[in-house]
C-alpha cells in the first residue's frame, strides 16, 4: 500500500495538538532538561570558585594518577565533569519521547479516540510515522535548546579558567546532532511498543521509563572511574542504537496494523 505523507502529517498534527492541551505533560518535559542544564553548571562553579584548593588535585589524581604536577586540577575536573555529564545528557532524548509516546496508543484508548483513528484509511506505516514525528520533533528541539543553554552557562561560569571556551566541543556536537535523534527514536520505539501492549498510558510510561536505567548505570560507572568512555565508546553506542532503532521500527509497524489493533481493542 502506498505511503501518503499527508495522512502521516495529519496524525502528527493531531498528536501535537493533544500535547499542547496537556500542561502536566509539558511541565514534566521541561523539568528534566532544567536539571540537566543547571546541575553541571553548579558543579563547574564549585571547581572554578577556588582553583587553588588542594582537594581539587587529590580528586583529579583519583581520575588520572599521571596528571602532571603543574597541571590545572580545576580545569581538568571541569573537562572531566563535562565528559561524564555527556552520557547523562543523552538520557533526555530517550526520556522525553517516552513521556509523549506513552500517550500515543494507550492514551488514545483511554480517551476513546482510537476507534475513529482505526476507522480512517491511515496505514500502519503512516500511523507510526505520524506518531513518531509527534514525539521526535519536540524531543530533539528540547535537546538542542537545552544544549545551547548548557554551552552558554558553562562557558560563562568557567570563564575565569581562561584558555578559551570549553563548550561546545566535537564530542558534544556529535552527541546532540547524531546521537540525540537516534536515542530519541529508540525511546519513542520502546514507548510505542509498550503502549500498544498495555491498557493505560500511566503503565506504559512507567514500564518504558525503565529503559533509561542502563544508561544511568553506565554513567554511574563512568563517574566512579570504572568505565573509560570516549569518542570510540559513543560511536559504538550510536551504532548499536541505530540497529535497535531499525528493529523497533519494523516491530512497531507490525504491532500497529489496524487489524491487529481492532482484534485487541476494537
Amino acid at each position: 500500500m502506498a505511503f501518503h505523507s499527508r495522512r502521516a502529517l495529519a496524525v502528527f498534527w493531531k498528536d501535537f495538538l493533544d500535547l499542547r492541551r496537556n500542561p502536566s505533560l509539558l511541565l514534566a518535559m521541561a523539568a528534566l532538561p532544567m536539571v540537566l542544564v543547571v546541575v553541571p553548571m553548579i558543579v563547574v562553579w564549585t571547581y572554578v570558585r577556588d582553583p587553588n584548593d588542594t582537594n581539587l588535585r587529590v580528586l583529579a589524581l583519583y581520575y588520572d594518577p599521571s596528571l602532571p604536577l603543574g597541571a590545572n586540577a580545576g580545569r581538568f575536573l571541569v573537562e572531566r565533569t563535562l565528559l561524564d555529564w555527556f552520557g547523562m545528557f543523552l538520557v533526555m532524548p530517550v526520556f522525553v519521547p517516552i513521556l509523549i509516546s506513552s500517550q500515543s496508543v494507550a492514551g488514545e484508548k483511554e480517551r476513546r479516540t482510537l476507534e475513529p483513528l482505526l476507522a480512517s484509511p491511515v496505514t500502519a506505516v503512516e500511523l507510526v510515522a505520524g506518531k513518531s514525528l509527534a514525539s521526535l520533533v519536540p524531543a530533539v528541539l528540547i535537546t538542542w535548546v537545552a544544549f545551547a543553554l548548557l554551552c552558554v552557562g558553562v562557558d560563562v561560569v568557567a570563564w575565569p579558567l581562561g584558555q578559551g571556551l570549553l563548550m561546545p566541543n566535537m564530542l558534544w556536537l556529535f552527541g546532540v546532532m547524531v546521537l540525540a535523534p537516534l536515542f530519541a527514536f529508540f525511546g519513542n520505539g520502546v514507548a510505542v511498543l509498550i503502549s500498544a501492549r498495555v491498557a493505560d498510558a500511566r503503565t506504559a510510561q512507567q514500564l518504558s521509563a525503565l529503559v533509561v536505567l542502563p544508561l544511568v548505570g553506565l554513567v554511574a560507572g563512568q563517574v566512579a572511574g570504572f568505565l573509560n568512555a570516549g569518542p570510540g565508546y559513543y560511536a559504538l553506542q550510536g551504532a548499536v542504537v541505530l540497529l535497535l532503532d531499525a528493529v523497533l521500527l519494523w516491530v512497531s509497524v507490525r504491532l500497529l496494523e489496524r487489524e491487529r489493533l481492532i482484534s485487541r481493542w476494537g
